[in-house]
């Protein structure tokens, strides 16, 4: 493994892909690269990692390397991800896998092209209650699914300036409210309920200004606050999404669906499905009310263990399942191919939009 972007101060790559790597056999971190030599000096230091670059390329062309790991700020992907094609080298690359749905095309065929093996960072997948919940529904536990509803809070994009400050405000850095928690639990509806056939759309910015409090510097974002999806999904079943920027006092996330013989209740205290904490109610048949339905011990990984309920959990189960792909000669885990269609469905939906 060679990790691009872990950072000794913060970042995603410390928080969640090193805690979870550290954990699973079958991986070994033996190169990482930062902003700088020297910043790449200190997180290998930290972290104990023998190679330190200073830029991507040179970590791309490192022998030792086998799977490069892109965890930086989304415009910089292309860049990196080509090099490391290149290179001859697996990718996994964060979600979004592109700025855009041309460079996510582009990127999977540079993969397709040299027939190197690529995931994607659509961890929703990975988490315990989006499997179980999808064997809920296969195995029948609604009957027919009639329709979905699900309403959420993106925790960014609201009246408060983000932690990643006016990066997530300009939408021509791919890092948007629509991309990101809307993108990731779009991937997971649809890995439960089947794809999107027909789109409909509202968005509209109604945070207009936004103040950072360390320098008072007033921002005025151009990235979709609200964002309303109404479709049809590939059995038939209706489905209707609703995220909000910021957080609300009352529901952060609540998912239905709704079906023939039962209902399914999802509920959280975050609209990031890849990464919160998430409890499912259930009745079927002659139930009159919901229960709980915890999900079973078999959809966890025991050797990820004390990563549970932390954001590092679903990552390392991605990664668990890379190494069963890479072994068993598969591919569960989302590959570029699949980023680029998943890059295809915002599109289409961002493309239908009434903006208001």
């Amino acid at each position: 493994m060679g990790i691009i972007g872990l950072s000794a101060r913060r970042g995603w790559a410390s928080q969640a892909h090193l805690p979870a790597l550290r954990l699973l056999d079958g991986f070994e971190v033996r190169a990482l690269s930062a902003s700088s030599a020297e910043s790449a000096r200190r997180a290998a230091e930290k972290y104990g990692v023998a190679r330190s670059f200073g830029t991507a390329g040179e970590l791309t062309e490192a022998d030792e390397v086998d799977l490069v790991v892109v965890t930086v700020k989304v415009p910089d992907h292309r860049e990196i991800i080509q090099s490391a094609l290149a290179a001859g080298k697996m990718v996994f690359s964060e979600w979004p896998l592109g700025n855009g749905l041309a460079e996510a095309e582009e990127l999977a065929a540079s993969a397709a092209e040299r027939g190197l093996r690529t995931f994607t960072g659509l961890q929703a997948r990975s988490a315990p209650v989006v499997r179980y919940l999808r064997d809920l529904v296969a195995d029948g536990y609604v009957g027919e699914v009639l329709s979905t509803s699900l309403v959420a809070s993106g925790g960014g994009w609201g009246a408060d300036f983000p932690e990643n400050g006016a990066y997530l405000l300009d939408r021509a850095n791919g890092a948007t409210m629509l991309t990101i928690p809307f993108g990731h639990t779009m991937d997971g509806l649809a890995m439960v309920l089947g794809d999107v056939e027909k789109v409909t759309a509202v968005t509209a910015t109604r945070h207009r200004e936004v103040e950072d409090p360390q320098s008072g510097r007033v921002y005025r974002p151009n990235v979709a606050d609200q964002v309303v999806f109404g479709g049809v999904l590939s059995s038939g079943a209706v489905a209707s999404v609703h995220y909000r920027g910021g957080f609300s006092r009352g529901t952060n996330f609540h998912w239905e669906i709704n079906g023939t013989d039962g209902d399914l209740v999802v509920t959280g205290d975050t609209g990031h499905l890849q990464l919160g904490e998430f409890s499912i109610d259930g009745a079927h048949g002659s139930d009159t009310k919901l229960s709980p339905l915890p999900v079973p011990e078999r959809y966890f990984a025991p050797a990820l263990q004390e990563l549970r309920g932390t954001p590092a959990y679903n990552v390392g189960a991605a990664y668990a399942q890379i190494r069963h792909d890479l072994a068993q000669d598969r591919a569960e885990v989302p590959d570029f191919a699949h980023g680029a269609r998943h890059h295809r469905l915002l599109d289409r939906i961002e493309r239908a939009a009434e903006h208001a």
